[in-house]
């Protein structure tokens, strides 16, 4: 069965610098402004019908999102939490989610996994919450510089794959999604040659440890500084199966990204 190409676009929290400017206003990802600004784009926008796109603005902006998003996207928490609705402040539950419409979450994006020290258990256990609660979740994987330089990429994802795989038994609503650290809003990417050796080798574990069917049916996502100018390329590799876009998904050529299937 052929695997529907999928983009996600991560929004993250601000503008982000390039050299000494910040992005233009109308495409920063941090107001109300932008955010109906990148909405309209999409919703007035020719995009492929046989790819899935999925947005992740920030929380607060979630609601507003689902409200006047059109074109068939669907709508993505960047992160939520492992347990029910109780005494936990500041965390958003899956129950919460899915009551306001929303039927995706990031979770392990190496920020989160960096910044906020989640352990490969803790993503893990996100995961599981997350898909049995009826949520769908990209799953982020990836190394770092130091990993990668060191010869340690395939034993780091190995890791972190082996933690997920110990929680969940149904991988239908996972994306997983590859994305080196070194490469996210660096500007620097991962040739096609190495993006698409280490989603080979997610696949191989897949078949080898999960089984067959959901080796050859779960999407792996590239998302290291994915842009207009290098998706048509990568987009050829056999086991890639769609984009994890940062930045360029608050610019027009979020469109194209899209579209580099065709």
């Amino acid at each position: 069965m052929a695997r529907k190409f999928f983009v996600g676009g991560n929004f993250k929290i601000s503008g982000k610098l390039i050299g000494r400017r910040r992005l233009s206003t109308r495409f920063r990802n941090g107001t109300i402004e932008s955010i109906k600004s990148i909405v309209k784009n999409l919703n007035e926008a020719q995009i492929d019908p046989n790819v899935e796109v999925v947005i992740a603005p920030p929380a607060l902006y979630l609601l507003l999102v689902r409200e006047h998003l059109s074109n068939g996207i669907e709508v993505a928490a960047q992160n939520v939490f492992d347990k029910p609705n109780g005494a936990f402040t500041g965390e958003i539950s899956v129950s919460q989610l899915k009551d306001s419409g929303i039927n995706w979450t990031i979770l392990g994006h190496s920020e989160r996994r960096t910044i906020l020290n989640e352990s490969d258990e803790v993503v893990a256990s996100k995961t599981k919450v997350a898909t049995e609660g009826g949520v769908s979740v990209v799953w982020c994987c990836g190394e770092s510089l130091e990993e990668r330089e060191s010869g340690s990429t395939i034993s780091v994802i190995e890791r972190q794959l082996s933690a997920v795989s110990a929680k969940i038994g149904n991988w239908k609503n996972v994306v997983i999604a590859y994305e080196p650290i070194w490469a996210i809003g660096t500007g620097k990417v991962a040739s096609v040659q190495q993006a698409q050796e280490v989603h080979a080798a997610i696949r191989k574990w897949l078949r080898a440890n999960v089984g067959e069917e959901v080796a050859a049916e779960t999407r792996i996502l590239y998302g290291g500084s994915v842009n207009g100018k290098n998706c048509k390329e990568l987009a050829k590799e056999e086991d890639i199966d769609g984009f994890l876009v940062g930045g360029a998904s608050l610019k027009p050529e979020f469109v194209d990204i899209i579209n580099s299937n065709l």
